[in-house]
């Protein structure tokens, strides 16, 4: 006994009887679009790493041009962020910095850099920023426009970043380490170079972690 027949006995429509007898043509395709709906809200999700993490999860423009930029592009990444500024005794970390950039962006790691004048000492416009930047140390990783980064005007990202470290920046070039899952792993004052051999270590440690 064929299906067809099996149906006609019954008394139950075939597809083909469904689609033109029950449902009008518009109902079937909103039917259908909502039967696949359906299974995708039960089907697991893609990947995690998709996902961004509350961290990141803020917008701010680039510092050569002002392109919006959004931080989510960073997720999956080890993630240094640093306050950074052109008149400072610790300015020269920019060197260290960028040679941390070269050494370790192939394995995943990406400095992102915040000029602040919140110290009285980055008091240029992001022009003379970023020639500064480039010129005088080489800078290639990501650098955004001049931002506070202290205190109830302090840019989104270090008021998350003083909430969940318990510390806000005390001066330029404080850093602070991210893993790939967009934890923080530790906070780093500024008297912390990029060659100090716990953050190294931290930073390898956190690359390893898929």
């Amino acid at each position: 006994m064929t299906r067809q027949f099996k149906l006609k006995l019954y008394g139950i429509p075939t597809m083909s009887q469904f689609k033109t007898r029950v449902l009008p043509r518009p109902w079937w395709v909103v039917a259908s679009f909502l039967s696949l709906m359906t299974l995708l809200a039960f089907m697991p999700r893609a990947s995690l790493a998709s996902e961004c993490p509350a961290l990141l999860n803020f917008k701010h423009s680039r510092l050569q041009d002002d392109a919006p930029q959004n931080l989510c592009q960073y997720a999956g990444k080890v993630t240094l962020v640093v306050n950074t500024a052109s008149y400072c005794g610790f300015t020269s970390q920019y060197e260290g910095l960028e040679k941390l950039y070269a050494n370790y962006k192939d394995k995943g790691l990406v400095i992102l850099g915040f000029p602040s004048n919140d110290f009285s000492q980055e008091p240029g416009n992001s022009k003379e920023i970023a020639d500064f930047c480039y010129n005088t140390y080489g800078v290639k990783f990501p650098m955004f426009s001049k931002t506070a980064v202290k205190g109830k005007e302090a840019h989104p990202l270090f008021a998350a970043l003083a909430k969940t470290s318990g510390k806000s920046p005390s001066w330029n070039f404080n850093k602070y380490l991210i893993d790939r899952e967009g934890k923080l792993v530790s906070h780093y004052g500024s008297t912390t170079g990029p060659s100090d051999k716990t953050m190294l270590a931290a930073i390898e440690k956190a690359l390893t972690t898929k």
